[in-house]
């Protein structure tokens, strides 16, 4: 496999102006599943939300995609990153996939019912880790992250939003320290409080799969579909929808009093507001993080959930990476 860097100037601005601060490595409980072969992309490109078809493009080919694949009925089945490992053309396709741990088995069934007679080969990665890696609060130069990389096998930006920070590959016990030295490794829990805060689904907690429908997801914020591409399943209802332009209900970062009464929020718990009309459904959380699917016309109200009798209130915010007019 090629091992490379791939520099972010966007990413490194970022970075100087969080002066002070260092990178923190979070081992990230997702699968890895290489993509070979000469039809590799147009293969995933009937498969998935965006233009596959870039990874394999000469020239300034992005490094990482970020993506949904939906049913039939245009509902979220699994979100999926994809990295480009091939380094030009003239090699043969070669794309990781991402995925939650949990699918694994069923993306792998998913991928193959569709293959037929194509030219691929599908296979899981246990050999590879992944990381994720943010600027931390701890004195370091964050800014140089990007150079020391020239032990990763893959070092990119995360591609659905500047304030995820990057994703990293390496082989499986790799010394993250000799990778990007003056890193630590973060507890994996502080990376999910970090996304939550932050609005960014990931995984099956938070995108139920054949109930999450893609633009209430935020993926055209977080660069995951392309609305110019060739048909894909689940197209129909996510291009009718875009060009409607009518979203109603998003996912939003939502924060309770702490502490929680224990067990916690029940996943999928109903979100009302003070007047107790419905305002959406908590998908999952960390602490007194979450994230929720809320209809927009009530965000900026007093919302609360019942739990066993009592009332708990909780706040919702818009995150401040989407584009401005977003929650209008």
């Amino acid at each position: 496999m090629l091992v490379r860097a791939v520099t972010a100037p966007g990413l490194r601005r970022w970075c100087r102006g969080r002066r002070g601060a260092a990178a923190a490595c979070f081992p990230l409980g997702r699968a890895l599943l290489g993509v070979r072969g000469a039809e590799a992309a147009v293969f995933l490109q009937g498969l998935l939300t965006n233009d596959v078809t870039q990874l394999v493009a000469a020239g300034d080919a992005p490094p990482a995609l970020y993506a949904h694949a939906l049913n039939v009925q245009g509902r979220c089945l699994y979100d999926v990153i994809l990295y480009r490992l091939h380094g030009s053309t003239a090699e043969e396709p070669h794309i990781l996939l991402e995925c939650d741990s949990s699918a694994l088995d069923s993306i792998q069934k998913h991928l193959k019912l569709y293959k037929i007679r194509r030219k691929v080969t599908i296979t899981p990665c246990p050999d590879l880790s992944l990381w994720a890696v943010i600027p931390g609060e701890q004195p370091g130069d964050a800014s140089s992250l990007p150079k020391s990389a020239d032990q990763a096998l893959l070092l990119t930006p995360d591609p659905r939003t500047e304030v995820m920070g990057w994703r990293l590959i390496a082989k499986k016990g790799a010394n993250l320290s000799e990778i990007i030295p003056g890193s630590q490794v973060g507890d994996v829990q502080d990376y999910h409080r970090h996304r939550y805060k932050q609005g960014i689904p990931e995984g099956v907690k938070d995108l139920p799969p054949g109930v999450a429908l893609p633009l209430e997801s935020n993926l055209a914020f977080m660069n995951g579909i392309s609305f110019t591409k060739g048909c894909y399943i689940g197209q129909e209802l996510t291009a009718r929808t875009h060009h409607m332009g009518v979203i109603r209900k998003r996912l939003l970062p939502v924060r309770f009093p702490a502490p929680l009464p224990s067990p916690g929020v029940p996943e999928g718990a109903e979100i009302l507001t003070e007047a107790g009309k419905p305002a959406g459904k908590f998908r999952a959380g960390e602490g007194e993080l979450g994230i929720a699917l809320l209809r927009l016309a009530h965000v900026n109200e007093p919302l609360c959930i019942n739990l066993g009798g009592d009332r708990v209130k909780l706040s919702a915010t818009t995150p401040g990476w989407w584009p401005k007019a977003a929650a209008k």
